[in-house]
């Protein structure tokens, strides 16, 4: 059975819920898009954590070499790799018990969703979380 992405109305109640978003592959670099994606949603009111282990700080919040570094509760584990290096981004979602593994826009594994799926995580995969927003929930609640 291929994967399919959770309904329109189930996204919506996700975004909704989350407070907490960890951003894997966000960049330092203000002009790459995972840096403006992100930044949208924390001025949107999301508490952004940036997974780098090559910085040590962005958009003003602490940045993490790995998902297992990170202290806090993660509701979201919003995802900028190449769909080939997933599976151990869905594995280290599933240690820290995410509650959603989202795969931004163009990314796509289906490996991946399965490891996620298997422990109870939800996954969206091959859209943007900004744009979800943007159209599910302009004013944030």
């Amino acid at each position: 059975m291929a994967f399919e992405n959770p309904s329109r109305e189930q996204i919506k109640q996700i975004l909704t819920d989350t407070k907490v978003i960890a951003v894997v592959g966000l960049s330092d670099n203000p002009d790459r898009i995972s840096y403006m994606v992100s930044q949208a949603m924390q001025d949107k009111g999301y508490r952004i954590i940036p997974v780098n282990p090559n910085a040590e700080q962005i958009l003003g919040e602490k940045s993490y070499a790995s998902l297992e570094d990170i202290p806090d509760s993660i509701d979201i584990v919003n995802v900028f790799r190449r769909s080939e290096h997933i599976v151990p981004i869905a594995e280290e979602a599933v240690k820290i018990k995410a509650k959603v593994l989202w795969l931004q826009q163009g990314i796509y594994n289906e490996a991946a969703a399965q490891i996620a799926e298997d422990h109870g995580i939800e996954v969206i995969m091959d859209r943007c979380i900004k744009v979800e927003d943007s159209i599910l929930l302009p004013k944030k609640q």
